[in-house]
């Protein structure tokens, strides 16, 4: 009975529910430390969906977020990416790049954007060197919906642990507003 609760929860978190209230407990290794505020962020440098070369390096003078989700095309982080771009215009006027991490591939992620029109970039972390990296736990070889503000020198000044898709633009652009005071 125990192996079959294990496995209908793993099912359930793979078919696409990716919201935080349904992400198994008890399936991740042992927990890996976020980096912390203050810290240096990590070089990323890869290929986002668009073709486009993205370096974090080459990035600096702006205000990054990096936010990890789970899984493209599944509800929570569909709703995450729809609500920033939603407010698109308003991370524009903070002069933000936003970058969407997952284990998914680029032909997932040129599927994902065009279908919700997504207008930030996204970057394949197929083998989780980018999640660990930023400490990001894996689940069943999906990263954790966490979001990093790096900024202008490269440095991060918030982390929001513990992601909620819903209302989650609007708390990014209450930390990019205090950035900016």
């Amino acid at each position: 009975m125990k192996t079959w609760v294990i496995l209908a929860s793993a099912l359930v978190f793979a078919s696409g529910a990716c919201t935080k209230s349904e992400q198994p407990q008890g399936t991740a290794a042992a927990p890996q430390a976020l980096l912390a505020e203050g810290a240096p962020a990590p070089p990323i440098d890869t290929t986002a969906h668009t073709g486009e070369h993205v370096s974090l390096a080459a990035l600096r003078g702006k205000p990054i977020v990096l936010y990890f989700y789970p899984k493209d095309d599944t509800s929570g982080c569909t709703k995450e990416a729809c609500e920033i771009r939603d407010a698109w215009q308003k991370f524009q006027d903070a002069g933000a790049v936003v970058l969407g991490v997952s284990t998914d591939d680029n032909v997932s992620h040129v599927a994902f954007a065009e279908k919700y029109k997504l207008p930030f970039l996204l970057l394949p972390d197929q083998g989780g060197a980018i999640a660990k990296a930023y400490g990001v736990p894996l689940r069943m070889g999906m990263a954790k919906r966490v979001t990093f503000i790096i900024d202008r020198q490269g440095k991060i000044t918030k982390v929001f642990p513990d992601v909620n898709p819903a209302g989650h633009a609007n708390e990014i652009l209450a930390a990019l507003s205090v950035q900016r005071t």
